[in-house]
């Protein structure tokens, strides 16, 4: 209940903000010279003719699962208009308006036409997969470098590994988006062959189609993962340091248990409710679209459509971009609640 809350308030700021924003989408569209007669009938398309309460309401209404229709004014249900891409089932009718259920209907996109949806779709699993190798590579080292830099406290390997990750917390990510790209794609390229732009995917030289590019994905992952690697390692050091300094550490070694089976079996477990709730925000936050990094490196996914979407004043594909990505945070959140009984047995779930 707390995250539709949320999902709601969301919803209608963004509605409203980009709502009141300047600009007129049907000019963009059609061009400075476009005469008003014609913008007229552009903005009567889009439902931007309507008052701005009216067309929040039929806003929700098309993204609503379970929504009204009134078949005579169907120029303010725009599921309706889109019923030949994506269908709905009538639950009731009463006279001329329905009960309908269907799919969320994020609208088209002000330029291509295209259905918001599709074109999250294609974007989306291009950040994911992104995020995903970002975040496991920090995880993964994150959590190693924090026990060791915790298990040899105050010696060199501590002192070096503070420094590293005090560096790389305070690293802006587009300076070190554009540093990455410049040494290892342009002054190293001879000995890496990465390069500086580009895809997944790749048109082939000889015109026989896309192939698959997996070395593009290093560098944008790499920068990406550099700040949330920082903070692990310092997450999961100072975690572990409490850790085992708690009694029932004591009480393992008093009992006979290895030092590795302490550390590992039972402070390290314990240790990890709070790198798990910094994961889980490193996750939502490169989920939501690493902007500045995939705009330097060209990588096709959820930052540039964003991008992309402000620069043509194309704010369904912008609005529908958000709530997908606040729907993203909303889940991940309870997903990391539930974790955290799995992870620590002090945590109930009431």
């Amino acid at each position: 209940m707390y995250g539709l809350l949320v999902l709601l308030g969301v919803l209608t700021l963004v509605f409203f903000l980009f709502n009141i924003l300047p600009g007129d989408p049907a000019r963009m569209m059609l061009g400075q010279r476009a005469d008003e007669e014609s913008i007229r009938i552009i903005n009567r398309d889009l439902g931007r003719d309507k008052p701005v309460g009216l067309q929040y309401v039929n806003y929700l209404n098309d993204l609503l699962p379970i929504s009204l229709h009134n078949h005579r004014d169907s120029t303010s249900y725009f599921y309706l208009d889109a019923n030949k891409y994506a269908p709905y089932a009538t639950l009731l009718k009463v006279g001329s308006t329905s009960v309908v259920a269907k799919a969320p209907y994020l609208r088209r996109s002000y330029q291509s036409k295209r259905r918001v949806s599709d074109i999250i779709a294609t974007a989306f699993p291009q950040t994911a997969l992104l995020a995903v190798v970002a975040l496991g590579f920090a995880l993964v080292l994150g959590i190693l470098l924090g026990v060791l830099s915790a298990l040899y406290k105050d010696t060199w390997v501590d002192r070096v590994t503070l420094v590293l990750s005090t560096m790389g917390m305070s690293l802006p990510s587009f300076f070190a988006a554009i540093l990455i790209a410049w040494f290892f794609a342009y002054v190293l390229a001879d000995y890496t062959h990465l390069n500086m732009f580009g895809n997944l995917y790749t048109v082939d030289d000889y015109g026989t189609g896309e192939y698959l590019d997996i070395k593009n994905l290093i560098l944008p992952a790499l920068t990406l993962g550099i700040r949330p690697l920082a903070t692990l390692t310092q997450l999961t050091r100072n975690s572990l340091l409490e850790a085992l300094s708690q009694d029932y550490i004591r009480t393992a070694k008093a009992k006979g248990m290895s030092f590795g089976r302490v550390v590992f079996r039972h402070a390290l477990r314990n240790a990890l409710n709070p790198v798990v709730t910094s994961a889980s925000g490193w996750l939502a936050g490169l989920l939501a679209g690493a902007v500045f990094v995939e705009y330097v490196f060209d990588w096709k996914g959820m930052g540039v459509v964003i991008v992309n979407g402000l620069d043509q004043y194309d704010f369904p594909v912008v609005m529908g971009a958000i709530l997908f990505i606040c729907v993203l945070l909303i889940v991940i959140n309870i997903l990391t609640d539930i974790l955290y009984a799995v992870l620590d047995p002090r945590v109930r779930i009431q």
